[in-house]
């Protein structure tokens, strides 16, 4: 995938907690990002027996990403991944993949590809609010799962 520049922000061990609040970073206009794409991985860091490319879904129930007061996506997710309520999550990655790409194109990853492998959630707000490209903006992620999130995972 192509990039102007891109960023990297690891929570190495979320707490034992069912709802988390992550200040990710305060970003100057010129580097506001476009997407955020974030996922979860439980006891794979250090693990040569585990699959780094996969991704856990930790039962994860909501997601939202503020700038400043500005929330997207806008309404709730309402995730229950155990129960394949999940559709959501896939149209997401695969609008971005059309977004970011600027054209009409089949997701590199089938539903069913992606729920058992990839378990992404990409959040595109590159139609930011003209509010927010006037100075520094703080960066924050809310997220929730149904039950706590398991020992030794990251974000």
């Amino acid at each position: 995938m192509s990039f102007r520049s891109w960023e990297t922000y690891v929570y190495p061990i979320l707490p034992l907690t069912t709802r988390h609040v992550w200040a990710v970073k305060t970003s100057t206009q010129l580097e506001k990002p476009r997407y955020v794409v974030l996922g979860f991985q439980t006891a794979r860091r250090n693990d040569p027996q585990k699959n780094a490319n996969e991704f856990d879904h930790c039962r994860i129930r909501d997601v939202k990403l503020f700038l400043d007061s500005q929330c997207y996506p806008y309404g709730n997710l309402n995730l229950d991944i155990s129960n394949n309520q999940y559709a959501i999550l896939h149209n997401m990655y695969f609008q971005f993949r059309t977004v970011y790409c600027n054209k009409e194109a089949e997701p590199l990853l089938s539903k069913h590809e992606f729920i058992n492998q990839a378990r992404l959630i990409v959040i595109d707000y590159s139609r930011q609010n003209e509010s927010l490209k006037t100075g520094p903006v703080d960066i924050r992620l809310e997220f929730e799962a149904s039950v706590e999130f398991p020992q030794n995972t990251a974000a």
